[in-house]
């Protein structure tokens, strides 16, 4: 897909092409800047007592990880997707 057309794609999807092409290419970097990033992105969101609760616990920041590519969140978070995605179109 051409990096154009991820532009049209909702969070959600960004998310869960973007993860699966990190994991399955095992692109750890991609992962930790988004586990990075999350505690961020939840409070540009309104979420600022997740963000606490992430700093904290590393397992928390991975299954946000996972999960990252709904709601608001998804929506925070779209910029890195897209960013991602655009190095990777065969994603």
């Amino acid at each position: 897909m051409e990096s154009e057309g991820f532009e049209s794609l909702s969070a959600s999807e960004l998310h869960d092409r973007a993860v699966s092409y990190a994991v399955r290419h095992g692109d750890l970097g991609f992962l930790w800047n988004l586990l990075r990033v999350i505690p961020a992105a939840e409070a540009a969101s309104g979420h600022d007592t997740e963000t606490a609760n992430d700093l904290s616990r590393v397992s928390a920041l991975l299954s946000d990880a996972l999960a990252a590519g709904e709601g608001e969140l998804g929506e925070a978070l779209r910029p890195v997707y897209l960013e991602y995605l655009s190095k990777h179109p065969d994603a």
